[in-house]
C-alpha cells in the first residue's frame, strides 16, 4: 500500500513535470531531436534549428518576439471584434474554467492540512501547480477573460485595428461574463457539496487573507499579478504546438499564484466560494476591499505595461518615437551617400516638381 508520503511525491511530480513531459512528447520536440541526431554523423555538419526561426530547418518551435507580438495583438482584434452574444458566451465560458481551476486547487491543498502545518511552502506550491488548467483551458478554447483582455485589445486599439468603444464594449462584455461563470461554478460546487471540510476551511482562510490588506497594497499586487498573466498569453502565442502553449501558460500563472498575487477573474470565483463556505465577511467587502482595488490594477498592468509596453519595442508607438524628431528626407539631408547617388536624387527630384 502507498503511503502517505510516497503519495504526496506522486502528486507533486506530476504538478511539476507534467508540463516538461508534454514539451518532451511533443512533435516539436521529437522532430528536433530528429533533426539533431541525423545531422550528428554527418561531416558537414549542417545546422542546429534554432529555437526562433522561420525558414531553417524542418520544425520552427516559437514565433520570435515580434511576431508574437503581431498574434497578440491578432488576439485582441478578434476578441474585441465578436458578436456581443458570442463575446458573453465566451466570457461565461472562460469564468467557468477559472472555476474550474481554482476549485482543483482548494480541493487538493485543503485535502493536506498537516502539510499545511508543517511545510507551508511545499503546500503553496501544490495549490500554485495545479492552479494553471484554467488559463491553459482558456486559450485552447477560444475562452475571454478580463485579464487578458485588458492586454491583447489595448494593444489592437494603439495599433488602430480596434475602437475605443470596442474595447470598451468587450471589457464591459467579459466582466459581465466572467462573474456569471465563476460565481456560478461558485454556487455549483457548493450545490454538489464540494465546498466542505478542508476545502471549505482553506476558500474561507484565503476570503479573509484577500480581503484584510490596505487598498494600495491590493493594487500593486494586481498590478504584478496581471503583468504575468498577459505574459502568459504573450507566450503561449509564441508556441507554435499544444505542448509548448501548456508549458509558456504553466509557469507565470504558477509564480503569481504562489507569490500570492491578486488575479480578478480568480477572485471573482474564489471570493463567493469563500463567501459560501463560512467566512465573515459580506458582498460589499470583498468588493469594497478587493475586487475593486484588483480590477483597476489589473487593467493598469494590461493596458499600460504589456500592451503599450510591447508595442513600444515591436509596433506603432516604437514606430512613432524612431521617427520623432527626424527631418523629413530630401536631397539636402542625405550627405551620407554616395555623392553620385546625392547627384540622381537631385535630378529626380528637380523633374517631380
Amino acid at each position: 500500500m502507498m503511503s502517505k508520503s510516497s503519495a504526496l511525491g506522486l502528486v507533486l511530480s506530476v504538478a511539476l513535470l507534467g508540463p516538461a513531459a508534454a514539451l518532451l512528447a511533443s512533435p516539436a520536440h521529437r522532430g528536433l531531436a530528429a533533426s539533431s541526431s541525423s545531422s550528428a554523423g554527418r561531416a558537414s555538419s549542417k545546422h542546429v534549428v534554432p529555437l526562433f526561426s522561420r525558414t531553417a530547418g524542418p520544425v520552427v518551435m516559437a514565433k520570435t518576439p515580434a511576431e508574437t507580438y503581431d498574434v497578440f495583438v491578432q488576439r485582441g482584434v478578434t476578441n474585441a471584434k465578436l458578436p456581443i452574444c458570442k463575446m458573453f458566451l465566451q466570457s461565461v465560458m472562460g469564468g467557468c474554467y477559472v472555476g474550474f481551476g481554482g476549485l482543483l486547487s482548494l480541493s487538493i491543498a485543503g485535502a493536506v492540512p498537516g502539510m499545511a502545518l508543517a511545510n507551508p511552502g511545499l503546500a503553496k506550491f501544490l495549490f500554485a501547480a495545479l492552479f494553471p488548467v484554467n488559463l491553459f483551458l482558456v486559450l485552447t478554447t477560444g475562452a475571454q477573460l478580463f485579464t487578458g483582455n485588458s492586454a491583447t485589445v489595448p494593444a489592437a486599439v494603439i495599433e488602430g485595428k480596434v475602437t475605443t468603444r470596442e474595447l470598451m464594449k468587450n471589457w464591459a462584455v467579459s466582466f459581465a461574463g466572467n462573474v456569471v461563470g465563476c460565481s456560478g461554478m461558485a454556487l455549483a460546487a457548493t450545490y454538489c457539496g464540494l465546498n466542505v471540510l478542508g476545502t471549505a476551511e482553506l476558500a474561507a482562510a484565503t476570503v479573509l487573507k484577500k480581503c484584510a490588506g490596505g487598498v494600495g497594497p491590493t493594487l500593486v499586487k494586481a498590478i504584478l499579478c496581471n503583468w504575468l498573466v498577459s505574459l502568459a498569453v504573450f507566450l503561449a502565442g509564441a508556441a507554435n504546438d499544444i505542448a509548448g502553449k501548456m508549458v509558456a501558460i504553466w509557469f507565470p500563472i504558477s509564480t503569481f499564484v504562489a507569490i500570492g498575487l491578486e488575479h480578478s477573474v480568480a477572485n471573482m470565483f474564489i471570493l463567493p466560494f469563500g463567501l459560501l463556505a463560512g467566512a465573515k465577511l459580506t458582498f460589499a467587502d470583498i468588493i469594497l476591499k478587493n475586487l475593486i482595488p484588483v480590477t483597476i490594477g489589473n487593467t493598469i498592468a494590461g493596458a499600460v505595461i504589456v500592451a503599450a509596453g510591447y508595442s513600444y519595442a515591436f509596433g506603432k508607438l516604437g514606430r512613432n518615437a524612431g521617427n520623432r524628431g527626424k527631418k523629413y528626407v530630401t536631397p539636402e539631408n542625405l550627405s551620407p551617400l554616395p555623392e553620385e547617388d546625392v547627384e540622381i536624387l537631385k535630378k529626380f527630384s528637380e523633374k517631380s516638381r
